[in-house]
């Protein structure tokens, strides 16, 4: 999925968040625990509703078809242009009229839970045999005060990318991706000195809150370290591993190693580049693998961390029972399936789209492309996280947002002490 249509997004959903409670109805009263007919939910030839956002469009219909071909209940799938996604939410929750199953940007579920869009799950989750396997960045997304209300959707990590064929070129292994930060660069400033015309070393989002927090964070993550507080209320951005980040960026971008295209970088074309032959090494969706490998020799390893470590940020949607249905067990009979092994392994896996069980990571599938393998393994790794922060969007993901201009101070401007710009995305964080 692209990141400028996260953003657009994102900064509509704390707009609509803050009122749904008052047109929705209070958060408390709607998020009750329902009944869901059991673990398994019921299977009766009743017609369900589902909502999703249109990046999501190809996982949806694979999952939506075979439940469908293998289910009396049968699931109306509607896919919603994205930037009119939280609007149609929105009013559809004032009114009472959301689906009965509908998925949201993982980054603003929070919102949504707080909200009370979201029916309770906890009982149902919690007595899924392999609730421990379910990646736990989403689970705990969909918390709110110890109760659980999405599973996951369809996971969306960040990876590091890699031209083989340019590697080979510039004299380094084509099967081995940097292990660390200085790998990194000296990968990058490597490409740079074949001295092609159009070609760079890397390439990134350089004016894209959302491809920053997306890339960045789990290299600080990797490292040890954290990018806020437990409670997403503080930014802890001015540590020695994200000033190791901003530096290594900076570098690069002296060097000439980066794509000039970057400093104006919104999102919409971050990794054109890259599909093109033109980029070296870069972090990048690993949802694209399909789209990269039909004009690049790509290699993937995990985000690495300043001395290494592995890590992602485990993006996506997740996806609950809205407030509104008067079908629960029959939506929650859906959700089921869809974390069940003929779901995650023989539908999502199949189709080179990341499962959301640890437990399912390595399958029949998976180990027919190590990379594969590698990006569902790391998903599941201690260091890849989903941060979550109540006012994350205006804090990162917004266009001119304080991150926004404290990595742009960082890379572009030569890098002054970050404390101030980490400062100015705590006052956001904490409001």
């Amino acid at each position: 999925m692209t990141r400028t249509r996260r953003i657009l997004t994102a900064v509509m959903a704390v707009v609509l968040a803050t009122g749904l409670t008052a047109c929705g109805g209070d958060a408390e009263e709607n998020s009750g625990a329902v009944d869901t007919g059991g673990t398994e939910g019921t299977d009766d030839g009743a017609k369900l509703t589902l909502w999703t956002r249109a990046p999501l469009e190809a996982q949806a219909k694979l999952l939506v078809d075979a439940y469908n071909k293998s289910h009396k209940n049968q699931v109306e799938l509607t896919i919603v242009p994205n930037d009119d996604y939280v609007a149609k939410v929105g009013a559809a929750a004032g009114s009472g009229d959301l689906p009965d199953l509908f998925a949201a940007d993982i980054v603003y579920v929070p919102n949504w839970t707080e909200a009370g869009l979201f029916a309770d799950l906890t009982q149902q989750i919690d007595a899924l045999p392999y609730v421990g396997q379910i990646n736990k960045g989403h689970l705990e997304a969909g918390t709110r005060e110890g109760k659980k209300y999405v599973l996951p959707f369809v996971l969306d990590l960040s990876v590091m990318f890699w031209n083989k064929d340019l590697y080979r070129e510039a004299g380094l292994d084509p099967e081995k991706g940097p292990a660390n930060l200085t790998e990194f660069k000296d990968h990058a400033l490597a490409i740079q000195k074949l001295n092609k015309k159009g070609t760079y070393g890397t390439s990134f989002g350089g004016n894209c809150g959302g491809c920053g927090v997306f890339t960045w964070f789990p290299m600080v993550w990797a490292s040890g370290e954290e990018v806020m507080n437990a409670d997403g209320t503080e930014s802890l951005l001015a540590g020695n591993a994200a000033k190791q980040v901003y530096s290594t960026w900076r570098d690069l971008w002296a060097a000439g190693a980066v794509d000039p295209s970057s400093r104006d970088e919104t999102g919409a074309t971050w990794v054109a580049g890259f599909q093109e032959g033109r980029i070296g090494v870069m972090p990048y969706p690993a949802t694209l693998l399909a789209t990269a490998d039909k004009t690049v020799k790509v290699g993937v390893t995990p985000l690495p961390g300043v001395s290494g470590g592995a890590s992602t940020f485990v993006g996506g949607d997740g996806i609950g029972i809205s407030k509104d249905s008067q079908k629960t067990a029959q939506a929650w009979n859906f959700l089921s399936w869809m974390m069940s092994e003929d779901a995650q392994v023989k539908v999502l896996a199949a189709n080179n789209t990341v499962v959301s069980r640890a437990d399912l990571a390595d399958n029949e599938y998976s180990r027919k492309d190590p990379r594969v393998l590698a990006i569902n393994e790391v998903a599941g790794a201690p260091a890849s996280k989903t941060p979550v922060a109540k006012n994350f969007q205006q804090a990162f993901n917004a266009a001119g947002s304080p991150w926004v201009a404290l990595f742009r101070d960082q890379v572009f401007a030569g890098g002054t002490d970050p404390t101030a710009g980490n400062s100015a995305i705590t006052e956001v964080l904490g409001q």
